[in-house]
């Protein structure tokens, strides 16, 4: 799926909350605010660590990234697990890219 779509669908879920006035505990953003540690689905099977660090250090310090590859070829399987030294820059990332 475009990055773009899911931006857009983002901002709409997240208007649509304000709008109803869905508490912070009820909100999807409500499983991310005591963990920082995020799981990144979709990837393109191109992207690097250096990508992926590239696009989430902008919310903050990450201290881990595992991009998860296939043991046998190397190549990326599409996904990651990403650590922010700061969990409160887990709310922020999420907010904006997913």
């Amino acid at each position: 799926m475009n990055p773009l779509t899911l931006v857009k669908r983002t901002q709409k879920i997240n208007s649509t909350e304000a709008a109803l006035g869905i508490s912070d505990e009820a909100s999807w953003h409500a499983k991310y605010k005591e963990s920082a540690y995020i799981f990144i689905g979709g990837i393109p099977f191109d992207l690097t660590e250096g990508d992926l660090l590239a696009v989430f250090s902008q919310y903050g310090e990450v201290v881990d990234i595992n991009l998860v590859r296939d043991k046998s070829t190397g190549k990326s399987k599409g996904f990651a697990f990403l650590a922010y030294e700061d969990q409160r820059s887990t709310i922020l990332a999420v907010g904006n890219l997913f």
